[in-house]
């Protein structure tokens, strides 16, 4: 745990991180030189998303996995992309050692995230992170004392923070539109068939041990002999994964906490279990968490593997309205009615629906994410989630997964950066 030197250290980083961005050494007209770490699923997937964002800011020269397939998959991604052969790693290390590489994007299993990150940063480069911040509470903190020293661009990627439909939900509910909020109700429900269950993603044919280098994967995790469901399915495993929690969850409640201009929860209490999918996954497929915040605000949320009919969504519920964003694409607002009794300033506001697509161009938050990284490397605006909320964010997932695993309400000390149970 951090001690209160080291606590009042984060408070004073979060209002810094509010100022002027920090400016790349790079000079003006040169391009920042990214390299990758981590090209599985959704690292692959990003090698286009980037190009999108940034094509003229940037240029993507190495990538890093410890799966040979992988490797050689992302290197003719970035050739068909970006017109160019990126340099390849096995090791981390070496990536971190090219003095050419000015920032890393790691999209790694979170258990690898501490270890990499802080490497990062003692190595001069600006880090984007995927969510979460870390495996555990202690390691978010190492992550953002390493920040803290570094003089480096942080962006952890909670993107919904980017996402201009949800900055437009803020706008609202700032403007007062429905009144004082209490309560938040959150969910994310997702289903497949029986022959393709939750998390249970394909294991290429041609993966062994000879062309994966299962010890770096590990990491600091416990050692196990080689397991391809381990490695390519490594969410369902406590070891690597804080599960529902840390993966969907932390989305949500990150989400809420900009909307609401809140930090972290006091208490939660969390409950579920594996109720769909009976197979060796360490995680549930079924979670509900119950957050108590200091100030009379209370979030509910939901998730289950077993049914997609009311997808994903937050529900902010004011006394004067609710603002409803459902599955990151649709806004909705509703004033209260009062059966009819509403007074004439409420009932007078207009319902209000906003598309992504249709009205901002766009699907979700994530180019606007990459985008605003590499702008703020470049000296040009500050990110919009730097470690200190990319921990706030963290905490409350990691809290849940706690609550879940102890079977006990848990108790948030944010004055300490310490937690106790009930």
């Amino acid at each position: 745990m951090a001690d209160e030197v080291n606590r009042r250290n984060f408070l004073k980083t979060a209002a810094l991180a509010a100022g002027p961005a920090l400016i790349s050494a790079r000079g003006a007209n040169q391009k920042v030189n990214i390299g990758w770490i981590g090209v599985g699923t959704r690292g692959n997937a990003a090698i286009e998303w980037l190009h999108n964002a940034a094509p003229n800011d940037v240029a993507l020269t190495a990538v890093c996995d410890t799966y040979q397939g992988f490797i050689a998959r992302a290197k003719t991604r970035v050739k068909t992309v970006w017109g160019n052969e990126p340099a390849t790693y096995v090791d981390y290390r070496e990536l971190l050692a090219d003095r050419n590489v000015d920032a890393v994007f790691i999209m790694t299993p979170e258990h690898l995230h501490r270890d990499m990150a802080v490497a990062a940063l003692q190595a001069g480069k600006h880090v984007y992170l995927e969510k979460p911040l870390a495996h555990t509470i202690e390691e978010g903190f190492e992550i953002v004392r390493a920040w803290e020293q570094s003089g480096k661009v942080v962006q952890v990627g909670t993107q919904n923070r980017s996402s201009s439909l949800y900055r437009k939900a803020k706008e609202l509910i700032d403007q007062g539109m429905i009144g004082q909020v209490q309560y938040v109700r959150a969910f994310w429900y997702r289903n497949s068939l029986p022959n393709d269950p939750a998390w249970r993603y394909v294991i290429p044919a041609e993966a062994t041990a000879e062309n994966t280098d299962w010890d770096r994967f590990l990491g600091s995790a416990p050692k196990r002999s080689w397991s391809p469901e381990r490695y390519f399915q490594w969410r369902l495993y406590w070891d690597y994964s804080g599960g529902i929690s840390t993966d969907l969850l932390v989305h949500q409640t990150d989400i809420v906490n900009f909307m609401l201009s809140k930090t972290t929860p006091k208490t939660c209490v969390a409950s579920g279990g594996i109720y769909r999918w009976h197979d060796d996954r360490d995680v549930p497929d079924t979670l509900s968490a119950i957050y108590e915040y200091a100030d009379n605000f209370h979030i509910n949320y939901s998730c289950f593997f077993g049914n997609d009919h009311y997808g994903y969504g937050e529900q902010v519920c004011g006394n004067e309205g609710t603002i409803e964003v459902m599955n990151r694409q649709d806004l909705y607002f509703n004033a209260e009615t009062y059966h009819g009794k509403a007074p004439a300033s409420i009932a007078g506001r207009k319902p209000i629906h906003l598309n992504g697509k249709a009205d901002f161009g766009e699907s979700d938050g994530v180019n606007n994410h990459f985008r605003n990284f590499i702008q703020a490397v470049l000296g040009n605006e500050k990110v919009i989630a730097p470690p200190t909320v990319g921990q706030q964010a963290a905490i409350s997932g990691h809290m849940a997964t706690l609550a879940f695993r102890h079977q006990k309400k848990i108790i948030w000390d944010d004055a300490a950066g310490t937690y106790s149970f009930t």
